[in-house]
């Protein structure tokens, strides 16, 4: 009973929001995946005409309106472009969290959300183990941007072109770390994120140097969680929920003036996600909205709090180019402040890109349940960065730095991947 009372509220709270929509179809301008398909299901208007039967349609045919609300990038393109200011990507995610409840979770997922994702020791494991065993069902695909393929045709890889698990993730590499403030006066909790922990750990380490080198001090909590972006875009508020409560637990151990991470996904599900998904929880709320209210994305804390200049740069210098993830431009209005930290590394020069904000095509799950899209929407933005002329594709989020490599390497590209933070950190050792 108490499960159908909370199916209920929210969908009371999702027909409130949803009057809002004029139906102008403003949406389908901006939208990556109706651009691909033309389909008027896949774009937000479409999807918002089928909740306003949600009651009805979730009983007559839940697989269908599931189906149907899962084909999205989540990239909020139509929330940012919309003129009635209808928050599209909290209908969104609501909408899944009733269809989880009245459904259930998939067991494929209730295995890898409950079963691992929920106990960040044992998906720390299961990434330490994979790495181990992960070159005898791989190899190189292209050693510039650092990308492997399947060695045989795989179904859980199928053509991917992905840059593989590190040797030794972040967590093993730096545990902990307890330092105290520098020249700046500031210290920051640093949440490192799954994907700069196990993929991408030179990314966390460049974070630390950076800070380090500004005279930040850092806490950083061992046994740090997922955010929960995975489980609750999936509909899975309870493993959401628990990995808010463990992340909550680890860093309310010390003082700090802000939460800073180098991941755009991290970042926006921490500041918007975790207050969204807990304003019915009066123990928890209070807790994550102070925590929220404290996060930074890396970028916009080195350039507003710390301070970090520009310097002149020359023709000799390599050329990179900038995408824009869209849960950093389109969610929190971080632009400017990564071209920053790029035009202040020494021996780099930044071009722009035609369409340097359109989605990349990731979406989380929806690569891994709807490739070949997703791999289409990444050839777009490959053929972008490619008419630059560019060594080097910068951007701040690893979910886009793995979507880009996949389309980069796909086509046989010699172009690096990398985070501005860790072309600054580079260039600071210069």
């Amino acid at each position: 009973m108490n499960r159908m009372n909370e199916l209920a509220r929210m969908m009371k709270e999702l027909e409130d929001q949803m009057m809002v929509c004029m139906k102008c179809g403003m949406c389908q301008a901006v939208c990556p995946l109706f651009a691909d398909t033309g389909r008027e299901a896949d774009v937000a208007r479409g999807k918002l005409s089928l909740l306003d039967g949600l009651l009805h349609e979730m009983f007559e045919d839940p697989e269908g309106v599931s189906v149907r609300l899962n084909k999205c990038l989540l990239c909020g393109s139509c929330a940012a472009n919309c003129p009635s200011g209808v928050n599209v990507l909290e209908i969104f995610i609501k909408a899944r969290a009733i269809l989880t409840g009245f459904q259930g979770l998939p067991p494929a997922k209730k295995a890898i959300f409950r079963g691992m994702l929920a106990h960040p020791q044992l998906f720390d494991k299961v990434g330490e183990w994979g790495a181990k065993f992960q070159k005898v069902f791989t190899k190189p695909a292209n050693d510039v941007i650092g990308t492997s393929c399947a060695r045989v045709m795989s179904p859980l890889i199928g053509d991917r072109h992905f840059r593989p698990l590190a040797d030794t993730p972040f967590h093993k590499q730096l545990p902990e770390l307890h330092t105290a403030a520098g020249a700046s006066g500031l210290k920051v909790a640093f949440y490192v994120g799954c994907l700069a922990d196990k993929i991408f750990p030179s990314l966390a380490q460049a974070t630390v140097d950076v800070l380090t080198h500004h005279g930040v001090g850092i806490f950083m909590p061992p046994s740090q969680a997922c955010c929960g972006i995975p489980a609750v875009s999936s509909g899975d508020t309870d493993t959401f929920r628990r990995l808010v409560r463990h992340n909550i637990r680890q860093f309310a151990a010390e003082d700090f003036d802000y939460l800073v991470t180098s991941c755009a996904t991290c970042t926006s599900t921490i500041k918007e996600v975790w207050p969204m998904m807990t304003a019915d929880d009066d123990d928890l709320n209070g807790t994550v909205r102070r925590m929220a209210d404290k996060t930074l994305d890396i970028h916009e804390f080195l350039v507003s709090k710390v301070g970090v200049e520009a310097v002149a740069s020359s023709n000799g210098d390599r050329l990179v180019t900038y995408h824009d993830p869209c849960h950093l431009k389109k969610s929190l209005k971080v632009f400017d402040e990564p071209r920053a930290i790029l035009n202040a590394s020494r021996g780099y020069r930044l071009t722009e890109m035609t369409e340097s904000d359109w989605c990349c095509g990731m979406g989380g799950s929806f690569n891994v349940q709807y490739y070949s899209i997703s791999s289409r929407i990444g050839e777009r933005k490959r053929d972008n960065i490619k008419a630059t002329g560019c060594e080097v594709v910068a951007t701040g989020c690893p979910a886009c730095m793995m979507q880009i490599s996949d389309a980069l390497s796909h086509a046989g590209d010699r172009i690096a991947v990398r985070h501005p933070v860790e072309i600054y950190a580079e260039s600071l050792k210069s």
